[in-house]
């Protein structure tokens, strides 16, 4: 299924953290094709051949299909960095109406082995980034009565994540503030939702982290997925999606894809026979 969103976002601004490469790169790419101006935000402005992509590169290629494109230098653990990027946005774009918390800090393994330092980054990137985005992007939202925040985090669940407990505790945490702040700004035309990949994407973290954390590239889907899943909930009138956790399967699933759309999404072409990855937890 191909949902047409040419011209749903005209007019809007958009701000995507961790956006130079993969998921974030995609969604800019399909939020500037639907009209929105936005602006790709993170700390690549130099091209390094193990992790290929830069902000600056990103923009062109959004300008280069018709949107209106900035990139503003960001590290999403600095709260001036956080506060200069919405008011970059405004400045530029005179509004910010949508603010996707993608930037993230990944480390999959038990605790024990798991050092300080390390923790105190992922809380840092993951949960204290997407409070950071929130509270600056928060009050244009409320004068303008519309605004989408979403966060790449997965459903709070009781059940255990071993291997990935110390990271899931950084993940939940964005999904436990998104629906708080859902409840904060309803009658505010303010949406906050956690939306989350049901199978691993593939990406450079992806590859990075190898066939033993996330299977092989036959259980991956592409970005595309993600992307689709999240300009459903981006295009919603706010009133309308909030206060969800949900993962891009269930969300499609909600807006009319089917079982074999979904198949269309595997990076190998066909749905694997032993899936490793089973709503958004390694099984």
């Amino acid at each position: 299924m191909k949902f047409d969103y040419k011209d749903t976002l005209t007019g809007r601004a958009a701000v995507v953290t961790g956006s130079s490469r993969g998921i974030g790169r995609a969604l800019v790419l399909a939020l500037a094709a639907a009209g929105a101006d936005v602006v790709v935000a993170g700390k690549s402005v130099t091209e390094d051949p193990r992790l290929p992509g830069t902000i600056d590169a990103v923009a062109e290629e959004a300008r280069a299909i018709g949107g209106r494109a900035i990139a503003v230098r960001t590290d999403v653990r600095r709260e001036e960095d956080m506060a200069n990027l919405v008011d970059r946005t405004v400045t530029e774009f005179g509004r910010v109406d949508i603010m996707v918390s993608n930037a993230g800090a990944l480390w999959w393994e038990r605790v024990i082995d798991t050092p300080p330092k390390r923790y105190d980054l992922m809380w840092q990137v993951n949960a204290r980034a997407a409070f950071l985005a929130a509270h600056y992007a928060l009050p244009h939202m409320v004068r303008q009565q519309w605004g989408h925040l979403l966060t790449n985090s997965p459903s709070i669940t009781t059940m255990p994540s071993p291997g990935m407990a110390a990271y899931m505790t950084t993940k939940m945490g964005m999904s436990r503030l998104e629906i708080g702040i859902a409840e904060e700004h309803r009658q505010d035309n303010v949406a906050a939702n956690a939306l989350w990949p049901a199978a691993p994407i593939e990406s450079a973290a992806t590859r990075n982290w190898g066939r033993d954390k996330m299977g092989a590239p036959s259980q991956w889907r592409r970005p595309d997925i993600y992307v689709d899943a999240a300009m459903q909930i981006l295009t919603s009138e706010p009133r309308d999606c909030t206060g969800r956790m949900v993962t891009d399967e269930e969300i499609l699933t909600e807006r009319g894809w089917s079982a074999e759309d979904l198949d269309s999404y595997w990076l190998e072409g066909k749905a694997p026979k032993e899936p490793m990855w089973i709503d958004g937890r390694v099984r």
